[in-house]
């Protein structure tokens, strides 16, 4: 082969792989609508309301005849989802990795989330168990996409390109879902002008966001594509769940990866906590109408997006390991300035959701291309799922937490400084991996940063 042969291949697979990198970007774009529009504004102050007509004179509703707090119907939904996601994510990572066709289960698992997201249409009156279901339905769907999709990235980015491939991918997310609750916004805000309850514009603005989602998936299902890693083996559902005990024996040869997921785990545990509960904090504890929390999610949204490109800009000089520690410590910041933020000041909370803005979108883009460094080759969708796991497998813990919290006390601001314990303890936890030694023993290349 020459020289000249060489080069035109070399050109050809890196333009291939910009142009699954381009698609790839699309899934983030479509399917972040859903986090920002139903998880954190809409959904949690809308199903406490349905939760809240349909208790009972001492504010209790009654699952199957056990009594829960109606603030506490929602939180709870989100750990039952955790639940479901965690004994799914494991066998559609081990059959991804089996049959090398991420694409298909990737589909599955987008229309599934969408369809459930669309449904939330139907919720009015009393019906807080519809909602529930379809929360957990439409949660855990997310939960298995998000391994199947988190799994491309090893394959279709070079180790020097991972930082600013996973920042790009969280920014178009955060791009989307600032373009979703600007339409939101007007929506919801002149719903009287339009002919609209209250009730159904925020339906409308729920079932939107599942509509966005499936059109978008269309995107990365054409760029993205299948790459065979072993060969079929007997029966793909048992060779499946076989390969994933494989992988757990596997894992324990690499403890410092083990080590990353533990300490992702947790402090994630706390952000995925605040993103779930921002809206219930600010609507039933400091008293802000739903249009100044779609705002500030707005001001989120535009901010991250920033923020998770800054951060990558960031890892380039500092190393990734450093920025992430670096956003942590902001992240405890910002939990005790929630604690002690004045009930009925949106100026203020629209400060916090600035800093909110400037570090989630960075702390989660540059864990994700860190964790990328520390797979071994053939086994990404396999050990995606393990850090999806890490992602929502105790992620239940804290909205359980806050949940209990509320139930005890009777009071949000209890709850939300609880969280400082899962950000104090990842930031000890990562602040001890030696990263560089990670990436070696997982048989990678080092990249000059990390």
């Amino acid at each position: 082969m020459t020289a000249g042969t060489t080069d035109r291949t070399t050109d050809d697979g890196a333009r291939e792989r910009r142009r699954e990198q381009r698609g790839w970007y699309f899934y983030d774009f479509a399917c972040s609508v859903y986090s920002t529009s139903v998880v954190t504004v809409f959904l949690g102050p809308y199903l406490t309301s349905i939760a809240k007509a349909a208790a009972d004179a001492e504010g209790f509703v009654h699952p199957l005849g056990i009594p829960v707090r109606a603030g506490s119907v929602f939180p709870y939904a989100v750990s039952v989802s955790v639940v479901v996601a965690i004994l799914v994510m494991p066998f559609a990572g081990a059959l991804a990795d089996r049959t090398g066709r991420k694409k298909p289960l990737l589909a599955a698992a987008a229309y599934v989330g969408s369809a459930a997201t669309t449904g939330m249409f139907l919720l009015d009156g009393h019906r807080y168990l519809l909602g529930a279901l379809l929360l957990i339905v439409a949660n855990a769907s997310l939960a298995v996409s998000m391994v199947l999709y988190n799994a491309y990235l090893p394959q279709i980015a070079e180790p020097e390109e991972r930082d600013a491939v996973s920042s790009r991918g969280w920014a178009f997310g955060y791009t989307s879902g600032a373009l979703v609750l600007v339409v939101n916004l007007v929506v919801y805000s002149g719903h009287e002008s339009f002919g609209l309850t209250e009730g159904e514009a925020v339906r409308i603005c729920l079932a939107s966001a599942g509509l966005w989602w499936g059109a978008w998936t269309v995107v990365p299902l054409r760029r993205l594509r299948d790459r065979k890693l072993s060969p079929a083996g007997e029966g793909a559902v048992g060779s499946g769940w076989r390969q994933l005990l494989a992988t757990l024996r596997d894992m324990r040869r690499h403890p410092l990866t083990l080590a990353f997921l533990l300490a992702y785990l947790l402090y994630n545990d706390g952000v995925q906590t605040v993103i779930s509960q921002a809206s219930v904090y600010g609507s039933e504890e400091l008293g802000l109408d739903q249009t100044t929390l779609i705002t500030a999610v707005l001001l989120v949204q535009v901010l991250a997006v920033a923020g998770a490109l800054g951060m990558g800009r960031l890892a380039r000089v500092h190393g990734a390991k450093r920025t992430i520690l670096a956003s942590l410590a902001v992240w405890t910041l910002i939990l005790v300035c929630g604690y002690f933020l004045p009930a009925g000041a949106p100026v203020w909370f629209f400060c916090l959701a600035a800093g909110i803005g400037l570090v989630l979108g960075g702390s989660q883009a540059l864990s994700r291309s860190l964790f990328s460094h520390l797979v071994p080759r053939g086994k990404e969708a396999e050990y995606f799922s393990a850090y999806e796991m890490s992602d929502r497998g105790l992620s239940w813990l804290g909205p359980l937490v806050f949940g209990l919290a509320f139930q005890v006390t009777g009071s949000y601001r209890d709850a939300i400084i609880s969280l400082v314990i899962f950000f104090a303890l990842g930031f000890v936890l990562l602040a001890r991996i030696p990263v560089r030694a990670a990436i070696a023993a997982a048989g990678n290349p080092v990249p000059d940063r990390v």
